[in-house]
């Protein structure tokens, strides 16, 4: 099971990298030429997906140097999760 009862912003963000790189290995990424969209793609994003959601959850309701780190890294998933989405989109 990808989630547990705790918290851990390694696991959101190892799972977040290793979605892209996943995604990037599909679409056939050591050879630009031949980049493709794969179905197979969508198992990526929804890891990508995990791992977003692993991160949101390390959330304090306190604003703190920890909460700004913890939003960094969340836009940093979104990015990933765009560039996911656009080698799904890729012919």
């Amino acid at each position: 099971m990808i989630f547990s009862r705790r918290k851990s912003i390694a696991r959101g963000l190892v799972l977040s990298l290793a979605a892209f790189a996943l995604s990037l290995r599909l679409a056939g990424f050591p050879h630009i030429d031949d980049l493709h969209g794969s179905r197979w793609q969508f198992v990526a994003l929804v890891l990508g997906l995990g791992g977003l959601a692993d991160t949101v959850r390390c959330l304090n309701r306190r604003w703190n140097l920890y909460h700004a780190g913890i939003l960094l890294l969340i836009y940093a998933d979104l990015m990933i999760l765009a560039m996911i989405v656009f080698l799904v989109a890729y012919p």
